[in-house]
């Protein structure tokens, strides 16, 4: 659906939303007064100094400075981009997301012609399997490699004969197809004109979406052309870096999928397959992604990378691991399992059989055990110098494990490894890197040397946790002639809540996501001044007075430094008025 998410609905979805419950369900929370609490899951904690407001309806941890509201939770934890986080929200409260649209949005392609065209050209590819004159080196091939029809079908492999423009002839027969063709990648331009097939002597491997949809190509060629395995290029249809190949089948075989395999080719996919394993899938020449990680774990719960026993597979199993660490909340696994020399999953399966090779599986070794392995590698334990290099190379990796059991015992594990107190660990991995913010105690303290807010904070904070106060404000055009650090932000947010009176303080939040002035709305919103409860209306009353005590005062002072004879006769009596009124 094309456009913009309207401001309107997000807040009218955040009054219906309960941070506290978006929370618990992922981050369990316990009552402290009129606040819920818990240790933070953004950093390593053992004193919980994580808060959620149900009044306000936001979060802030008071060690490491997270805060946001119920969107923005979904998008630190569960690492959502914001329209999926919307999303998610809008389908617990049982509605659907409108979308605007003006002349900065473009409306988004309908790509059903591209997916109906690809589905054409699929079909064509197994036609050829079956019907051409060049098919039997494609069924020799195969047969080679020990693959059934069964499974072939099960796939929908195909087979591009050899020649410039088998497929351009057969379906691109207009002008519009050809173009379509070409923006797909199924055909390639030439620089003095016309096109020629990009498939070409090649085994077709068709890659779906989740849906089932035909979105591109794999092609192993048959004779000794480079390169030996060839991908469609990305298109409007096809990211390489968001999609894995047998995803789709591996969820159509088994519809409580528990496990992924992660191996490094379609062929390798559709062998295993041939043998009973199908839960593999494949990256399409490229390395394991977030997002690749994020689709399988939406679904299950333990992934297994199948990597070469060499020194690149290692390498290319260290890159993983990086990659995955972010993502392990508890309850996911990220397992590793090494090859044989001179082995792949297709060879191995074939040599040792199902059984064996589903063994070897459930041996992978867990990422904690993979992650120490490495390490150890890299520093000598058994020498103080070592076990401080060790804990140096742990640092940026276990520092951005999500909050949980599992983050807990990958310290426990640290701990125990170079013989030090857990929180010697934990101090030294994390809290280089968090400010130290004041305690409400010395907060207090500082307010009571003399260091009183300024009236432009008191007037952000009343508004931003009462937004009703609005009503108070009856003159704004003074508040604007005010030259003082903030007075631009508090402007824009009296004009927010004056056209939009009924925003909630986690709504009006929200409307200031990924804006400069962003961080310091949410500063604000953190600060909780000494005031009792009833006396919060009389402090607004006082800054906002004190502020128009300013602007008259500034307006005073530039009028009387300019000489009399250049002012104005309105100029004259305002400022006339002004002394009067000292």
């Amino acid at each position: 659906m094309a456009g913009r998410i309207p401001s309107t609905f997000i807040d009218e979805l955040l009054a219906r939303t309960d941070i506290v419950d978006v929370i618990d369900a992922r981050v369990p929370l316990i009552k402290k007064g009129r606040e819920f609490q818990a240790c933070c899951p953004f950093h390593h904690e053992k004193t919980p100094s994580f808060t959620v407001s149900q009044v306000k309806q936001f979060y802030h941890c008071f060690g490491c400075g997270a805060h946001g509201t119920a969107i923005g939770f979904l998008m630190e934890y569960e690492n959502m981009p914001f329209p999926e986080a919307v999303e998610d929200l809008a389908a617990k409260a049982g509605t659907e997301v409108p979308r605007d649209e003006d002349e900065n949005d473009k409306p988004r392609e309908n790509l059903a012609p591209l997916f109906s065209l690809m589905e054409q050209v699929s079909d064509w590819y197994k036609q050829q399997l079956k019907s051409h004159p060049q098919k039997e080196s494609a069924i020799a091939y195969l047969k080679q490699r020990g693959l059934s029809g069964e499974i072939a079908a099960r796939y929908g492999l195909g087979f591009a004969p050899e020649g410039w423009s088998h497929l351009h002839e057969a379906i691109g027969e207009d002008n519009n197809t050809t173009q379509q063709l070409t923006r797909t990648g199924m055909l390639i331009e030439k620089e003095n004109g016309g096109h020629y097939d990009r498939f070409r002597n090649r085994i077709i491997f068709p890659i779906h979406d989740t849906r089932g949809r035909v979105i591109g190509f794999g092609g192993r060629v048959l004779g000794d052309d480079k390169p030996k395995y060839l991908n469609s290029p990305e298109s409007p249809l096809f990211h390489k870096g968001q999609e894995l190949y047998g995803l789709y089948q591996a969820r159509k075989n088994n519809r409580n999928l528990t496990q992924a395999l992660v191996v490094e080719g379609y062929m390798d996919v559709v062998a295993l397959a041939q043998f009973g394993i199908r839960y593999s899938v494949a990256t399409l020449g490229t390395a394991t992604t977030p997002d690749h990680l994020n689709q399988l774990f939406r679904s299950i719960s333990r992934i297994v990378f199948c990597f070469d026993g060499d020194r690149a597979g290692r390498d290319a199993a260290v890159k993983a691991m990086d990659t995955a660490i972010p993502l392990l909340r508890d309850g996911r696994e990220v397992l590793f399992m090494f090859l044989p020399d001179g082995e792949d999953p297709d060879s191995l399966v074939r040599t040792e059989g199902t059984q064996q090779f589903e063994q070897r599986i459930s041996e992978a070794i867990p990422l904690s055990q993979f992650f120490f392995a490495q390490l150890e590698q890299q520093a000598d334990i058994h020498s103080l110098d070592g076990r401080a290099k060790l804990v140096s190379l742990a640092r940026p990796k276990l520092s951005r494990l999500p909050a949980g059991m599992f983050r807990e015992m990958m310290f426990k594990q640290l701990s125990n490894l170079v013989d030090l107190e857990e929180e010697t660990i934990s101090g030294h991995l994390l809290e280089p890197d968090i400010p130290k913010p004041a305690t409400r105690t010395k907060q207090a303290s500082s307010n009571q040397r003399g260091q009183s807010p300024s009236p432009v904070r008191t007037a952000l904070s009343a508004l931003l946790h009462n937004p009703h106060l609005i009503e108070q404000i009856t003159e704004l055009e003074p508040l604007k002639q005010i030259d003082g650090p903030g007075i631009p932000l508090l402007i824009e947010v009296i004009e927010t809540l004056q056209q939009h009176p009924n925003l909630t303080p986690a709504a009006l939040l929200e409307r200031w996501r990924g804006r400069e002035s962003e961080g310091v709305l949410h500063k604000v919103a953190q600060w909780n001044p000494p005031i009792p409860e009833e006396g919060i209306e009389h402090e607004f009353q006082g800054a906002i007075k004190q502020l128009l005590a300013l602007s008259r005062d500034q307006l005073t002072e530039s009028l009387y430094s300019r000489p009399l004879n250049e002012l104005s006769a309105e100029e004259r009596t305002k400022l006339q008025q002004l002394l009067s009124a000292q």
